[in-house]
């Protein structure tokens, strides 16, 4: 019993015809002849009375009604694999960093997901050591975040630079200065993310590359919280520049100079896995043609 002869059997059912079932499928009457014996023969009953005028046996009337939700769901799951192959459909397991979880990745995913309605994506987001460790693991398809560490079995493609500047309350001693180096943090309270965050470890060899910069640092363990300390007048904050639009009411933002400037993100996967595949590949194509 194959899809194709339910649906032989209900034309036959629809207009009471071998002649207009066969019209309909596209087959020579023989054809349907051949299929409609086997099916009585597979299921050992009559499902069609046939004489001038063709019905449906009592087992027939059943078999028809139960068929209808049987070729429906067979369509369907048909048309689910061809999406599945085709990247059309899928589950799509991505991690992100902050500040691109918030700020650049919804308003792009809803226009993706606008595109793909059957593509279901969810977002892990933490730090890059977390992401690259469950992307390894195969937790993940791909992340969106800064380069990972040395001497890890994954592929990452740098996409965009992340631009850093200082924001800082408009009465901060600093608050005059056009741009902020290094060295121009020393005294000052400078908010700071966790000690796993890449942000941070950049900062931290940047500063040990100046010298003994003396700071007073304050850690607060999510980067998109940074300005908010900031605009409470706790420190200042060298944030990507990303965050600070809109600006809020009694902070400013200043350049910074040298190595401090930026990092740079782009999109993490398995090298076994890379090129990705079907919805990934659909994800992909579209994350890169809209950061890279």
């Amino acid at each position: 019993m194959d899809l194709k002869t339910l649906k032989t059997f209900q034309m036959i059912a629809k207009h009471g015809s071998f002649v207009r079932a066969a019209q309909e499928m596209n087959y020579v009457q023989s054809t349907v002849t051949m299929q409609m014996q086997k099916l009585e023969s597979e299921l050992g009953v009559r499902l069609i009375e046939r004489g001038k005028e063709i019905g449906l046996t009592e087992a027939g009337r059943l078999f028809y009604d139960q068929s209808l939700q049987i070729v429906k769901q067979m369509e369907q799951l048909q048309t689910s694999i061809a999406e599945l192959k085709s990247g059309e459909a899928g589950h799509i397991r991505i991690g992100v960093t902050e500040p691109t979880a918030s700020y650049r990745l919804p308003g792009l995913l809803k226009k993706f997901m606008s595109l793909y309605p059957h593509i279901r994506i969810s977002v892990d987001i933490s730090s890059t050591p977390v992401l690259s460790e469950r992307v390894r693991k195969g937790y993940l398809d791909f992340a969106l975040c800064t380069a990972p560490g040395i001497g890890e079995d994954l592929y990452f493609e740098p996409w965009f630079q992340e631009e850093f500047v200082a924001l800082l309350p408009e009465d901060h001693p600093l608050a005059h200065k056009e741009g902020i180096g290094p060295e121009d943090l020393h005294g000052s309270r400078l908010l700071i993310t966790s000690e796993t965050c890449p942000y941070r470890r950049k900062l931290e060899m940047v500063l040990q590359e100046q010298g003994n910069v003396k700071l007073d640092t304050m850690e607060i363990g999510s980067m998109t919280a940074l300005k908010y300390y900031v605009e409470a007048g706790l420190g200042l904050a060298l944030v990507p520049r990303i965050m600070t639009e809109p600006l809020a009411m009694g902070v400013t933002v200043r350049t910074i100079s040298g190595s401090l400037i930026g990092m740079s993100c782009g999109i993490l996967g398995k090298e076994a896995a890379y090129p990705f595949h079907g919805a990934s590949h659909k994800l992909y194509t579209y994350l890169r043609k809209e950061l890279a």
